[in-house]
């Protein structure tokens, strides 16, 4: 790493003009893929006699390794993301002598660790975004080659999940447009992956997101309604979760008859499902997003129960899951505001908010909203209710 901070150091001289290149010339004419003399003129790239050092002309190929290298070098000397593909076209010679072959099965460990990595976080909201990118341009690259149709199904089913964890985790960023593109591609890879429940996630997770969102109530009714109609009674995660989306559609119109028959409907469908090993994973439905959903059904419809509901369900969830934590918090401060506790449920709210402002979801910023919007007319005026309204999140 030192000699890597070295180079970062001597490259940010060449670029401030402080030193000229005087043996970096190719290198860096390779880079920006421009003719030396183009580059710095031609007296700069004038050589003394007898200083060149003469070698083998390099072909195509060992200019994009030299590109990707110095990408390479260049980011972790900078402390910034990788670009894609730069990592896999320095080990490409290394991939091929060992063998063209594609490991499907550490690509399925993958995209599960994805998968509970965005429950439990150790990093901020949108920071794995560059990490879904490359794997998922990696994968790309595969499908461009010819491959026997199994095989070319289950790479199709691993896009077609990386897609929908990379949309989720631009929605949690506030990038509403991207993540509705990535959804777009989700969906399309698992229809043509043939897979019946990833059919059904990447609607049913979809409509989730979209409620989150702010889309409009039709389009997270459709995306849910999509997702039960594949579903054809066969339980799965997205089936729960096309009925979560139900829920929260019901529980928001005060229609607290057809919100709890949805969360019924969740219930039907977690008995059917086989059992796991517990994890927490945005891919599957625990009794943790079951909980989640009847503690948000509770208290929109003002019940009393949930406040146990709430207390219970954040047991359910490890420490690390700070996300979801901090959402159920939000939902623990509009109880406590509907039940008249309107400074403490104030003080929880900015709390909540103030705490790792860098781990949010796209749903904390209408859960602060729901806050606000159950406050008294006389307490909205409140110097707690100005700033509980000053840190939620603008996409609301």
């Amino acid at each position: 790493m030192s000699q890597v901070k070295n180079l970062y150091r001597q490259i940010n001289r060449h670029e401030k003009g402080l030193v000229f290149p005087a043996d970096w010339g190719s290198a860096y004419a390779t880079v920006f893929e421009m003719e030396e003399k183009d580059l710095f003129g031609e007296e700069s790239t004038d050589q003394p006699a007898g200083t060149v050092q003469h070698g083998p002309i390099p072909g195509e190929g060992d200019d994009v390794k030299r590109r990707a290298a110095l990408q390479l070098l260049a980011a972790l000397g900078a402390g910034t993301a990788i670009p894609p593909g730069a990592l896999e076209e320095v080990l490409s010679s290394i991939d091929r002598a060992a063998g063209d072959t594609v490991d499907v099965d550490e690509w399925e460990r993958t995209v599960h660790e994805y998968g509970q990595q965005l429950v439990s976080r150790l990093r901020p909201t949108g920071s794995m975004a560059g990490d879904l990118t490359a794997d998922i341009i990696a994968v790309g690259r595969l499908l461009d080659r010819t491959r026997a149709p199994f095989e070319q199904a289950r790479l199709l089913r691993i896009s077609a999940g990386l897609s929908g964890l990379l949309a989720i985790e631009l929605g949690d960023a506030g990038e509403d447009r991207p993540a509705r593109i990535a959804w777009g591609t989700a969906r399309r890879a698992a229809d043509a992956s043939g897979d019946h429940e990833l059919q059904v996630w990447t609607r049913g997770r979809a409509a989730q997101d979209a409620y989150w969102a702010g889309r409009p109530r039709e389009v997270v009714a459709d995306l849910a309604d999509e997702a039960i109609a594949i579903a054809k009674g066969t339980p799965s995660a997205g089936l729960a979760r096309a009925h979560a989306a139900r829920t929260y559609l019901a529980a928001d119109r005060g229609d607290h008859g057809e919100a709890l028959n949805s969360l019924n409907k969740i219930k039907e469908t977690m008995m059917r499902l086989p059992e796991t090993d517990g994890s927490q994973t945005v891919l599957a439905y625990r009794e943790s997003q079951l909980r989640w959903a009847e503690s948000y059904v509770l208290t929109r419809t003002g019940d009393s129960r949930a406040a146990a509901v709430l207390d219970e369900t954040i047991t359910l969830y490890p420490s690390s899951s700070i996300v979801p934590i901090k959402n159920l918090a939000l939902m623990q401060a509009e109880a406590l505001v509907r039940s008249r506790q309107v400074d403490l449920g104030l003080q929880q709210a900015v709390t909540t908010l103030q705490e790792r402002p860098d781990f949010l979801a796209a749903g904390t910023g209408t859960l602060a909203k729901n806050v606000l919007s159950a406050l008294p007319e006389d307490a909205r005026a409140l110097p707690a209710a100005q700033k509980l309204r000053t840190l939620t999140p603008s996409r609301v």
